[in-house]
């Protein structure tokens, strides 16, 4: 057998390329196919989009208004606002931040709390017998009375506290009281008056 009639009896066993005209794809995908980019298409363009882009499910804003709301979370306020400086353990940091745990600041009258709440304080206050000299902000301006009292009221029953719940309308009227201030109390003395 010579040379040349090897390889013709090499090349006659070997299959021929594949082309696609010999297994076109399925009718059934392309098919499928032209029916998900219809339906995508005919979605886009029957879309409403003038609706807001938080309402994407299609509710309207009456139907989200008609919910019932949901209630406001004093920890996760607590978590977001004063955890950095009070810490989560409501111990605070010795000789910087004072504690809320057993304070008596945060223990006392409803209206007390609130006022530290909505004015913050700088200078000088004593809790549980420890002088503290720094500046807490004010949260009147970031925070409603929904979100103060609900904050207090965390701060009031977290820890070991025992206290009463804040409402929000002792905070509207500590808010109402005290309107016009503009600074923070100065201090535990200036503070004394709600105590």
């Amino acid at each position: 057998m010579s040379q040349e009639t090897h390889d013709f009896e090499a090349q006659r066993r070997e299959h021929s390329d594949p082309h696609e005209l010999a297994t076109p794809a399925p009718w059934a995908v392309l098919v499928a196919i032209a029916g998900v980019v219809a339906w995508a298409v005919s979605y886009i363009v029957t879309s409403n989009i003038t609706n807001e882009p938080a309402l994407g499910d299609m509710r309207t804003l009456s139907a989200l208004a008609a919910q019932p709301a949901k209630a406001v979370d004093g920890g996760q306020i607590f978590a977001a606002q004063c955890v950095a400086c009070h810490q989560a353990t409501g111990l605070g940091i010795p000789g910087v931040f004072p504690p809320l745990a057993g304070s008596e600041w945060a223990l006392g009258k409803d209206g007390l709390i609130a006022q530290i709440l909505l004015h913050g304080i700088g200078g000088a206050i004593e809790v549980k017998g420890t002088t503290y000299n720094g500046v807490m902000p004010p949260f009147g301006d970031k925070l409603s009375d929904e979100e103060i009292a609900a904050v207090a009221s965390y701060v009031r029953s977290s820890w070991g506290n025992g206290a009463s719940k804040i409402e929000p309308a002792t905070v509207a009227t500590a808010r109402s009281a005290t309107h016009d201030r503009a600074e923070p109390w100065k201090g535990g003395d200036e503070l004394t008056q709600f105590k």
